[in-house]
Parts: C-alpha cells; structure tokens; sequence
C-alpha cells in the first residue's frame, strides 16, 4: 500500500525525506547541521488543511528550526521502529511529542499499517475467536472496525480496549526510552484529558486521541521534561474550518478538525513551555 498523497489545493505541503526514512513528511526540507527542535504526531502536527500548523507557528516563535515529523493518519508504531527520526530527535534540543490515540497500534489482536496506522491490514487468531461472526475482511480504517467490535458485544469490546491501552504504555515507553529525557508530551485535543470512561464521552468512539486516560499519560511523566495540555477555547472552535485550505470534497473532513486558531493557541502554551525547559537548560 502506497502511503496516502495528501490533496493539496492552494496549500503547499512540500513533501520531502528524512534519512533513511520511509515516510514523506511535511516540508520544506530543514537543515540540521544547527540547533533545531524534532514535532512528532499525527494529522493535527502536519497540520493537514493548516497553511502554518503548531510546528511552524512555534518556529516563528521561538526563531528556531523547527523540522515536523507529523504523519497524517500516523500513531506511535510510525515512529517507534523509524531509526532515522528516533536519531534526528535524539540529536534535537527538544522533541515535542503529539499524544496519539491507543487504536493505532498493532497488537494482539490486530495489526496496523505501519506508516498509516489508521489503516486496519489483519486480525489476529485471537480477535477472530472472540468475534465469530465479524467478517473483518469488510474493514479497511481502524475506527469503522472498532466500531463494529463495540457494536457486537460491548463486553468483550473491553478486553480490546485493556490490550490497547497496555500495548499503548509499552509502545509510549520504548518510543521515549530511544529519544531520551528531552521531551515535551503535546495533549492537543477538544477533549479533557481525564479519567473518565471513554464511552461517557459525547464522541465516544470519535474521541482523539482514543482510550487514552490521564492516569497513563502521569505514568510516562518521569520520562518527559514536561506535559503541556492544549484544549482549544471555546472561540477558537466555534470558528470550524475558517482559514483553513482544503478541496471542496474534503470539507466534511475538514470541519471535524482542529482548526487554525486552534494551532495558534497550542504554540502559545508551547513557546512557553519550550523557553522554560530552554531556560533550565542554560542554567
């Protein structure tokens, strides 16, 4: 499977490579032959439909080199086993790393496409005999198939939900044990980063990032140099999709993102964050 080719219409995306690395990411192309900073994450990181995502915003702000490493569709198994990013983070001044959903993932029970992780490819033996009567050859995406999981049998639904979450922390942990302490965690979402159960949540399955709970973001917190939780004001929702650039067949898509006052208020809590670790640093 080719990775997807992001439609670009009046935004200029500037693919490009780094390393050995199969993953096209975001450009332009940044040196790093002099200090820069490395922004792991997903679809909000890349900033898909945004002119200046976080990334680029935070750059402007700090008047550093910024290189985004964001994967549209992407979770941590892009990164994870990527020897070329884990090297350019750990050769960066910081690392801000985006908190990605616990659905895409492999696991034990279903593997993920390793570069677009929000792309289902097989369930396991396991997951085919708890569900008996799933024909999971009619899936392509990961939420439809978790969807249609909860549907079946919300009870046994936990018992993929548990193995997420564990396959989660240990993916989280080996990720930050490869890049080191210098790491900012980026919860940036619209929903509260909680303990509460993911099915009393209004979206429920549409949450992002999905099943993850506050209890096992504190468990990586001696790992990291700091968390920053960015939950976008209520303005900066209600403007939608304004500003941002996107085909007329994408619109839908675009009007369940996070938009471009949304980024802007996430590199504001960055900066801050980021000037303090740099600040403890030259001390």
């Amino acid at each position: 499977m080719k990775q997807e080719v992001v439609e670009t219409g009046d935004i200029g995306y500037a693919p490009c490579h780094y390393g050995h690395s199969k993953m096209m990411f975001r450009g332009p192309l940044k040196r790093l032959d002099q200090p820069y900073l490395a922004f792991i994450g997903g679809t909000e990181t890349y900033g898909k439909f945004i002119q200046q995502p976080f990334p680029a915003l935070v750059e402007q702000g700090i008047r550093q080199t910024c290189v985004n490493f964001g994967g549209v569709g992407a979770g941590v198994d892009a990164f994870v086993n990527d020897q070329s990013v884990l090297e350019i983070c750990r050769d960066a001044d910081l690392t801000v790393l985006q908190i990605m959903g616990a659905n895409y993932l492999s696991n034990r029970f279903y593997s993920v496409h390793p570069r677009r992780n929000d792309r289902f490819v097989a369930a396991s033996s396991v997951l085919q005999e708890i569900y008996k009567d799933v024909d999971f050859s009619e899936f392509s995406f990961i939420r439809h198939m978790l969807g249609a999981l909860h549907n079946q049998s919300p009870q046994q639904f936990e018992i993929v939900v548990n193995e997420l979450r564990q396959a989660w922390l240990a993916r989280m942990k080996n990720l930050l044990g490869n890049i080191g302490r210098r790491v900012i965690l980026l919860w940036f979402s619209d929903e509260l980063l909680s303990d509460q159960d993911w099915s009393m949540r209004p979206a429920q399955l549409q949450t992002d990032p999905l099943f993850i709970t506050a209890k096992m973001v504190d468990e990586l917190r001696p790992l990291v140099a700091d968390i920053v939780v960015v939950n976008p004001s209520t303005a900066a929702l209600s403007e939608g999709a304004k500003g941002m650039i996107y085909p007329p067949s994408q619109e839908a898509m675009a009007s369940e993102m996070l938009g471009a006052r949304c980024h802007q208020e996430a590199s504001v809590q960055l900066v801050e964050s980021i000037r303090g670790q740099q600040s403890r640093h030259r001390r």
